[in-house]
């Protein structure tokens, strides 16, 4: 039987780390086998990727940045996606292409058409069985992440960078309600976790 696939998505500093951490052991306490991977990255040459997109001092053209988050996502489809779905396992992804319709769509200002074409190139008919998008206001969001490391390429961004992407993920929800789920992210750990077990409960049955 082929396995679930589950992309958890959101602002940076909405708690997607903590959230996944959580998330992960839930599911294998329930003995499910699980893939636990990321994007950009994933792959040996995704994790090349990964560091150049997200270096602070590597400055790209925004379509260039497109082009190698569709490059870094073809890899990670082929080398570890599918073929973990294949062997019947859940595959729990840190980003996916809702990201780079927010990101590099909403927030750069990346024609959606562009994006759609490369989407259905690089990824076919493959789409996630739930997404979870971690919602949350940008402002609420800078101040977490800024107090846990020092900011990346874009983390940098301005808070009207982050108000657009923020607008992405809940206009991608919004054309998608059968697939993409909204989780107030402002609120405490334990009610998220609350509504996370509902969620994982009701994909376990």
């Amino acid at each position: 039987m082929r396995g679930k696939f589950i992309t958890v998505e959101g602002i940076d500093g909405a708690g997607k780390s903590t959230h996944l951490a959580w998330l992960t052991a839930f599911l294998q306490a329930r003995g499910i086998k699980l893939c636990a991977t990321r994007e950009p990255g994933g792959t040996p040459l995704g994790e090349k990727l990964r560091g150049l997109l997200l270096d602070k001092d590597q400055p790209m053209h925004l379509e260039t940045e497109t082009l190698l988050m569709f490059a870094a996502r073809r890899e990670h489809i082929d080398k570890v996606i599918e073929p973990a779905l294949a062997r019947g396992e859940w595959v729990l992804c840190d980003r996916f292409t809702d990201a780079t319709f927010a990101y590099q769509g909403a927030g750069r200002g990346v024609d959606a058409g562009k994006l759609a074409t490369l989407e259905q190139w690089v990824q076919g008919a493959l789409q996630p069985d739930l997404t979870i998008v971690f919602d949350l206001p940008p402002a609420v969001g800078r101040a977490r992440a800024g107090s846990i490391k020092v900011p990346d390429r874009f983390e940098r961004e301005s808070e009207a960078f982050f108000e657009r992407v923020r607008e992405g993920y809940l206009q991608r929800a919004r054309s998608a309600p059968q697939r993409v789920r909204v989780v107030d992210a402002s609120r405490g750990i334990d009610a998220i976790q609350a509504e996370l077990q509902t969620i994982a409960e009701s994909l376990c049955r």
